[in-house]
């Protein structure tokens, strides 16, 4: 990682090596960090959003693979650094893609411009590909964007983990009448992600509807009209890493818009 020298300055600023990550995390300012890396040059050596963002296992600095950790927000400018796993293993889909007939009956013009994870899951909710996974007709787009998490807690191992206030976004989500179903969206196949992009969502969305919360991944095979998706579930709402694989399909859609 680029980032990696600036990292090592900041555990050995903070003697961060010195805590004991088996009882607790280890906590650290956005302030500290901006202090510790005043003096490098270039942004994503210094910029605290940059170094932070450690969304899949090989974007952790060395110092962080070195010794088992994982950075998660738990709060407006502060981060908490905690020991175990971090992140979720998506696994290939290695059946052949089912033919996924769209409901659609004319072409969207506007969903082959650009490349974005947003207008691909756009393209399959609009073929109805989404609804006849979840098998809900009743879902309608709802969600978007960015929001603020309520205050929770939850465990990592036998690490508490408290969370206030934290910025999430998702890149859909859908409410029927039993179920609201949120997306995390790639343009491009990715071998894992940091858990925390879909539970910080599950657990704000748990907090205002009795509605069962559901969890898609969803991505875009390269340059094809194949679309891969997962769904999870926290069968333990408090339990970082109880997530698990429910289902999985991969899917060429076959209709207006196929190239």
């Amino acid at each position: 990682m680029s980032n990696s020298n600036s990292w090592e300055k900041i555990f050995k600023d903070y003697d961060i090596l010195e805590h004991d990550f088996d009882k607790a995390p280890f906590y650290l300012s956005a302030e500290q960090i901006k202090n510790s890396c005043q003096n490098f040059h270039k942004t994503n050596e210094k910029e605290v959003r940059i170094l932070c963002k450690q969304d899949r296992r090989e974007d952790r600095p060395d110092v962080f693979v070195r010794n088992g950790l994982f950075i998660l927000p738990v709060k407006n400018g502060k981060y908490a650094i905690i020991k175990g796993e971090g992140y979720l293993d998506i696994p290939s889909i290695d059946q052949a893609p089912q033919r996924y007939t769209s409901q659609l009956d004319f072409r969207l013009d506007s969903s082959m411009v650009g490349n974005s994870e947003m207008q691909h899951l756009d393209l399959a909710y609009a073929s109805s590909l989404i609804r006849t996974f979840m098998e809900d007709s009743s879902l309608l787009l709802t969600i978007r964007g960015r929001k603020y998490t309520p205050r929770f807690d939850f465990m990592v191992g036998k690490q508490l983990i408290e969370v206030d206030g934290v910025q999430t976004e998702v890149d859909a989500g859908y409410e029927g009448r039993d179920q609201i179903v949120l997306v995390e969206a790639k343009n491009t196949a990715v071998s894992n992600t940091i858990i925390r992009q879909l539970y910080y969502p599950f657990r704000q969305w748990k907090s205002v509807t009795n509605k069962n919360v559901c969890l898609l991944f969803f991505d875009k095979e390269f340059n094809s009209n194949i679309y891969n998706i997962w769904q999870y579930a926290f069968p333990t709402e408090n339990d970082y890493n109880s997530i698990r694989l429910i289902k999985s399909g991969r899917f060429f859609i076959d209709g207006p818009n196929s190239k």
